[in-house]
């Protein structure tokens, strides 16, 4: 039968406006903690829904990465077919973003201790990543998550090293933000190894040898064997072929390197992100917690796919939320998580990879320069009632 496109046309709705954009909201104690309350039953209700579903989910992730995995292994044996070698560069790379993002960085969240499995759980995992998983829960779960984007106490503002945030004193050093960036990029799993450490408080004296000799101890054991794996043991198993497989694991973990770092910094830095003040989060409230995420954090839009890739952190706003519940219901509790933001008048950041990266990279820019040469794009203010009187939270 015949389609008459232009009928097609007349007949399709029109596309719904763009929504104002939301400059202030004001919140009363009260509302805050009903949102708490109403984001804790979402929590609730799908905490009670885990069952076999997940648990063939993950174990469904975790061989799609080995199959990966070895077929990236098997391909370095014919680096004389270069479309061949390639392939096995790109499927090594995507097997150890499955094995960081939605394997390693999920299971140790704790997202299915509730299974009850040896392998499996916060306390046993251990990724295929330089970064000792034990610093790395301290830094990320505990720091991270519990003070999200407060200045000077989460330390993934800016890593030790960028200025991601106007209220960050400005000196002549972050000219060169950029840079750093592009560097941290590049070599993000090691970035994220030395992030414990605290390096610029050990610079400038406020952290002693006595304070991190711990910590490198546990980073050299974790990083030797992971470079004797990487650079040495599997390339050695290709015999002739040493070379071409040490240059292709190192290519496949930059390609790991590459999105893990755009992922994350699309999660927490395009515009419209949130931080806040040490003094303004005191004594916060469940509610107040909650509210501080979901304008801390923001979200990426996508296939299913690519949410898998992604480790769903492209859900940064559900997995800030709920940090222990299992990743791959975050697509599901994004639509009351949504709904509920509508519901207070709050914004919900999210948009596409290339809108949400090429912001993160136009504010590492501008923050290369002082306040007063640049305009301040987070132009929202979040007002909330504590204790009878308002405080701006954001």
């Amino acid at each position: 039968m015949a389609v008459n496109i232009s009928e097609y046309f007349r007949s399709a709705p029109a596309p719904a406006a763009a929504p104002e954009k939301i400059t202030e909201v004001t919140l009363t104690a009260e509302q805050v903690e009903q949102l708490g309350r109403e984001l804790d039953e979402l929590r609730q209700r799908i905490v009670a829904d885990l069952g076999q579903s997940d648990r063939d989910y993950i174990y469904g992730i975790i061989g799609a990465q080995r199959k990966l995995e070895f077929a990236g292994r098997a391909m370095m044996f014919a680096p004389f077919i270069p479309p061949v070698w390639l392939a096995g560069v790109a499927s090594l790379g995507l097997a150890k973003i499955l094995d960081n993002m939605e394997i390693g960085h999920n299971v140790m969240h704790g997202q299915y201790d509730w299974m009850r499995e040896d392998t499996y759980n916060s306390r046993e995992f251990d990724w295929d990543n330089v970064v000792p998983g034990e610093q790395w829960k301290h830094s990320h779960n505990y720091l991270h998550h519990t003070f999200t984007n407060i200045v000077g106490e989460d330390r993934d503002v800016g890593y030790g090293i960028l200025r991601m945030d106007r209220d960050q004193k400005w000196n002549p050093y972050f000219l060169g933000n950029l840079g750093y960036a592009t560097a941290l990029m590049l070599l993000f799993e090691w970035g994220v190894m030395l992030h414990d450490l605290e390096a610029e408080n050990v610079i400038a004296g406020r952290r002693k040898w006595s304070d991190i000799k711990g910590l490198l101890r546990g980073m050299w054991r974790k990083a030797s064997r992971q470079v004797a794996k990487d650079y040495v043991i599997w390339p050695a198993l290709t015999g002739p072929f040493f070379v071409s497989t040490l240059v292709g694991n190192a290519g496949a973990n930059l390609i790991r390197n590459l999105w893990a770092f755009s992922i994350i910094f699309c999660g927490h830095f395009p515009t419209g992100a949130q931080t806040f003040a040490a003094e303004d989060c005191q004594n916060e409230t469940r509610g107040e917690w909650y509210l501080r995420q979901m304008l801390g954090s923001a979200n990426i839009d996508g296939t299913p796919l690519f949410h898998i890739m992604s480790g769903n952190l492209s859900h940064q706003i559900e997995h800030h939320l709920f940090p222990d519940v299992p990743a791959n219901r975050y697509p599901e509790m994004a639509v009351e998580v949504r709904e509920l933001c509508h519901k207070y008048g709050l914004p919900y950041n999210t948009g596409s990879l290339r809108g949400q990266l090429g912001s993160t990279w136009k504010k590492i820019a501008k923050l290369s320069l002082p306040n007063w040469m640049t305009r301040d794009d987070n132009d929202l203010v979040v007002n909330i009632e504590r204790s009878g009187s308002a405080t701006e939270a954001a």
